[in-house]
């Protein structure tokens, strides 16, 4: 298959040399693979995007899991955000509520986008949305920020994994981060390459992630990790943004994550059978659901 670039490296020595945005690199390599239009390409995005937002409009309202093990966390984070109270800033708030409001979606068999998969979906959209009040980008810049999103994701899907089962929620939640904070950089403004460290910043600090869902389900802690995997990319934007840079280069974090995950146990790879899921609590939770049996 023809690219454009396959690593992080290539991807901001081509955004340099052409003096283009990360994201408008990979309309062109969509483009190369698919054999489509960019006209069609970009609508194919604009409908993720509204996807996104109306899973984020519906978790704002409030839902509820079927189980009952998630749902209403977003509405109190955004009830606690207008009392003027709290620590951690509106934005930052914000942005988590709107990653938890996707993922109580999700567990609520509702309709998200995979970004880059169901168990990780809230972190980019929490982020563009709460960011958009801040930064007031176009549609277009909005479109954009799932293509920088998904130049990172595309790096790697096809260089490590962004699956839980094969290498822990640092592949799951710690890839949607680390796309989040790219994607966060390029629209305030950032260079390519400190939209990479960005990505490389909020990865080493989600390294050996495990993934363990109680009951086998995506709910527990799933959801209250797609918020602070929203968290993680905003600061790592900011210190990004500010000149900090990642001493381990961004691809060399990707490869470490590939590593960590190979070497995982696979009682933390999203078989419930470690971590939270064997918990006491963890226990008895799968117990009231599945009575003795656990999901295959």
């Amino acid at each position: 298959m023809d690219v454009l670039f396959q690593n992080v490296r290539e991807l901001v020595a081509l955004a340099d040399k052409e003096n283009k945005l990360i994201s408008e690199i990979m309309i062109e390599q969509e483009m190369l693979i698919s054999g489509r239009s960019r006209e069609t390409i970009m609508e194919q995005m604009e409908r993720n995007l509204v996807v996104m937002e109306e899973a984020v409009e519906r978790g704002l309202k409030g839902v509820q899991s079927v189980t009952g093990l998630t749902g209403g966390d977003a509405v109190l984070i955004q009830n606690y955000i207008a009392n003027g109270k709290s620590l951690s800033g509106e934005l930052l708030l914000d942005a988590v509520s709107k990653a938890v409001a996707t993922n109580e979606v999700n567990a609520a068999m509702g309709t998200i986008c995979a970004t880059p998969t169901a168990g990780s979906a809230g972190v980019v959209p929490g982020t563009l949305f709460a960011v958009q009040h801040k930064l007031n980008p176009t549609r277009e810049q909005m479109i954009r920020y799932l293509f920088t999103s998904g130049a990172f994701g595309f790096v790697v899907a096809n260089n490590a994994s962004i699956s839980g089962a094969a290498g822990g929620c640092q592949a799951e939640v710690g890839s949607a981060a680390a796309m989040a904070a790219a994607a966060i950089v390029e629209m305030a403004g950032g260079t390519p390459a400190q939209c990479a460290e960005g990505f490389a910043i909020t990865l080493k600090n989600m390294l050996g992630l495990v993934c363990d869902p109680v009951a086998g389900l995506v709910e527990v802690p799933c959801v209250k990790r797609n918020a602070m995997g929203a968290a993680n990319a905003l600061v790592a934007a900011d210190m990004a943004l500010a000149g900090v840079t990642s001493r381990i280069p961004c691809d060399e974090v990707i490869g470490a994550m590939y590593r960590i995950g190979q070497a995982m146990s696979p009682n933390l790879k999203e078989t419930a059978r470690g971590g939270l899921a064997a918990t006491p609590t963890g226990r008895e939770i799968a117990q009231k659901i599945f009575g003795s049996a656990m999901p295959s």
